[in-house]
């Protein structure tokens, strides 16, 4: 899966792959642009098609979160995050401890 010649690629700062075997975690968090101040941004849990369809996802959304910021006036940048999995069977407690552990990572 190409990462610097994806379309949705866009000059992104950092793109982070984390996998927790215990809890099942696949995600990835997408830093778009921190030019006028930390990533702003969220992490959806969706039951992707495939990793590829995350990464395009998860590009898109941290792009689209550095223009919110910045039509804001606000002083961030953006950012994202996804989690790959079903929602209604995933959600756990440890789950989110260990996608906390991603973030702390950054």
């Amino acid at each position: 899966m190409p990462v610097f010649s994806h379309p949705e690629f866009d000059a992104h700062e950092k793109v982070l792959f984390g996998h927790d075997p215990e809890t099942g975690l696949k995600a990835i968090i997408a830093l778009h642009n921190t030019s006028r101040g930390p990533a702003l941004g969220g992490c959806r849990l969706w039951a992707y098609e495939s990793d590829e369809a995350a990464l395009t996802d998860v590009l898109r959304l941290s792009r689209g979160m550095t223009y919110k910021s910045a039509l804001a006036d606000l002083p961030f940048g953006g950012g994202k995050s996804v989690i790959i999995g079903d929602a209604k069977t995933m959600k756990s407690e440890a789950l989110f401890r260990a996608m906390g552990r991603l973030v702390e990572s950054l």
